[in-house]
């Protein structure tokens, strides 16, 4: 692709960095911004500063947030006694618009897959161990709201050894969820059901 601006050459390839971003979506974004007011280019450049030297990992759950603890983890209105077990943010996000579960999550920060070289202990998993065992511990019930792949199985697998010897309950979402598939793209209903129709863990 020949551009007649370095300077729009250098944004495309930016943009083009993102996923699903090819270069000619690139390249209409980067227009679409050139025709708009200075201050409109500013204030995104300005919010993504921001969120990248602001934004926080809870230190309880590990979700994305402003500040120390997040909003989930701090409400009043959210059952302490089960916690949902998910890969990352996005699952949080994903389950939070079905609107069908009041629980806790944590972010586990990833699967255990070992062609990729992620084990264990690459992954939340003392943290999930230190919330659980502590004696002030509410936590009844753990769910596994991982991706139903190899990976997301065994990662469930290994941790549901790691607490039955606190005696919480485990259980897994229903596999309405297509094997193979990612969570973050089921639909609302199908990931709703699956919550609320979900299994033990075996």
């Amino acid at each position: 692709m020949e551009f007649s601006s370095k300077l729009i050459e250098s944004a495309v390839n930016e943009f083009s960095k993102l996923p699903g971003i090819g270069k000619k979506t690139a390249l209409r974004l980067v227009l679409h911004l050139l025709k708009q007011d200075e201050n409109f280019t500013t204030d995104i450049a300005q919010s993504l500063t921001d969120m990248r030297q602001n934004i926080k990992y809870c230190k309880k759950c590990h979700n994305i947030s402003d500040e120390e603890v997040c909003n989930i983890c701090k409400s009043h209105k959210r059952d302490n006694s089960i916690i949902c077990l998910v890969e990352d943010t996005r699952d949080v996000l994903a389950i939070e618009n079905t609107s069908q579960y009041n629980g806790l999550y944590h972010v586990l920060g990833g699967i255990i897959s070992p062609i990729e070289g992620i084990g264990p202990e690459d992954l939340n998993i003392d943290s999930l161990m230190e919330r659980v065992s502590n004696s002030d511990s509410e936590v009844k019930e753990i769910i596994f709201g991982l991706s139903p792949t190899m990976e997301g199985d065994t990662t469930a697998f290994y941790i549901s050894k790691k607490v039955k010897q606190f005696g919480i309950k485990t259980s897994t979402i229903a596999r309405g969820i297509p094997i193979g598939g990612e969570l973050e793209y089921a639909d609302e209903i199908t990931l709703g059901r699956s919550i609320v129709s979900r299994t033990a863990y075996e």
